[in-house]
Order: structure tokens, then sequence, then C-alpha cells
């Protein structure tokens, strides 16, 4: 194969297999996009809505999942864990969760209490007593998801606080033997018993898609213009546009 015929032939290629994968990715995520912008939608319904009961009798997650919820009955201080390295407003801190006796029964619900800071070290832990008297809160549910590195869950603390890295409530589920909602509280700042609750808005990631949409175009525009400037230099390369100009 000549130079000359090498310079079209493999660029164009290039182009042909480059191009159409890269607009069909960045389609693809626009399509993803517009399903997360539904699912966007229906959780800002559900956050609205009034809110739903919790009991003794155990809900589906999906059943509850970002809408708001209530409960009666009292903190436990058994269990309780503080989630490590949440950080607000720059300052390095703890989410304290706390188990939740719902009246009329053993179930249990997490009851995410809100944020406090570390304090001078991780030694001294900071205290998180939540209120002995029955009462009654109000939160969105949602359903944390199970990630590494928490450690065995057989360092529970079953008289005190234990402190983890994530929350993986299956295994919280498991570890402590009562039955659970399978959820997690954000309790409303407006409930008793808790810290510093500036929950931020649900977001299922709209943007994420968007702009990931953005990058695959770039990619396929930017292979179209280098492929144009590798065309315009192979053309005044060629053999015959020299002869041309010789003429």
């Amino acid at each position: 194969m000549s130079i000359s015929l090498r310079a079209f032939l493999i660029p164009s290629l290039a182009a042909l297999l480059l191009v159409p994968v890269f607009g069909t990715l960045g389609f693809w995520q626009l399509q993803r996009g517009q399903e997360k912008h539904a699912l966007q939608a229906e959780y800002d319904r559900r956050a609205v809505q009034s809110p739903i009961v919790l009991g003794a009798e155990r809900r589906a997650a999906d059943a509850v999942q970002f809408f708001r919820v209530q409960a009666s009955g009292v903190y436990e201080t058994e269990f309780q864990v503080l989630l490590d390295n949440r950080i607000h407003r720059g300052v390095a801190g703890y989410h304290v969760i706390t188990p939740f006796r719902i009246a009329g029964g053993d179930t249990r619900v997490l009851v995410n209490r809100g944020w406090v800071p570390l304090g001078a070290n991780r030694t001294n832990l900071p205290a998180t007593d939540p209120p002995r008297d029955p009462v009654t809160i109000s939160g969105v549910a949602v359903v944390p998801r199970a990630e590494f590195g928490l450690g065995e869950l057989d360092t529970l603390n079953r008289a005190g606080t234990t402190v983890w890295q994530q929350l993986d409530l299956a295994r919280y589920t498991n570890a402590v033997g009562w039955p659970m909602q399978p959820i997690v509280v954000l309790l409303d700042p407006q409930s008793p018993g808790g810290y510093l609750r500036e929950w931020s808005r649900l977001d299922v990631g709209v943007a994420v898609h968007q702009g990931y949409a953005f990058q695959w175009f770039a990619l396929a525009a930017a292979v179209i213009v280098l492929y144009g400037v590798l065309m315009v230099r192979a053309i005044r390369r060629a053999p015959w546009s020299s002869e041309r100009g010789e003429r």
C-alpha cells in the first residue's frame, strides 16, 4: 500500500469507527438522563406527600424510599453507630445513627440524627445520648448503599456506640437480630433528639449523564475535526497535487 493511500485510508477507517461509537454513547447517556429526570420527578413528588406512618409491620424498601415517614416510639442506645469522615463545611465529624423502637412491637428503624463535629481526637467520642422519653419522629426514608470498609460487625457495641466508615443495613440487621425496617430515616430538623441536619435535596444524578453525553459528543466532534485536518494535509501531500502544481 502506498504512503498516499495509507494517509487517506487509515484516518477514514478510524473516523468511520469512532464517530458512530462516540455518537451512540452520547445518545445513550442522554437517554439515561431522561430516565433519571423522570425518576427525579418521582422522588420530588414523594418528598411532598403526607408522611407514611411506620408501625411494627415491616415495609418493603421500595414502597417507602424517598417518602416522608413518621413513627412513634423510643430511641435506644445499644448498637448505636457513628459514621466517620462526614464533612460539613470543611469540618470533620460523624453522622449519628440510632436505633428507634417503634411503638406496638419489637421492630426498629435506624434514624440518622444528624452531624456532630469530631472534636479534639477520635479517642473520646462525642456525647450522643438520645432522648429517653417516647417521642414521635419524622423524616425522609432512604436506603443506604452497601459499601466496603465496614470491618467486622462483631465489633458492634451493645452497651454503647461503634464507629464505622459506612453503613451496611443488611449486615447490621443480621448482627443485631432485631426485626428492622429496611430504611434509614433522615431526621427532620424539627424532630426532637437530633443534631445538625442540613440534608441536601435527593439527587439521582441527571447532570452527571448530561455531562457524560457532552463529553462523548465532544469526542465525536474532535474526531471529525481531526479527520478533516488530516485529509487536507493528505491532499496537499498527494503526488497528483504536486503534479498539478508543477503544470
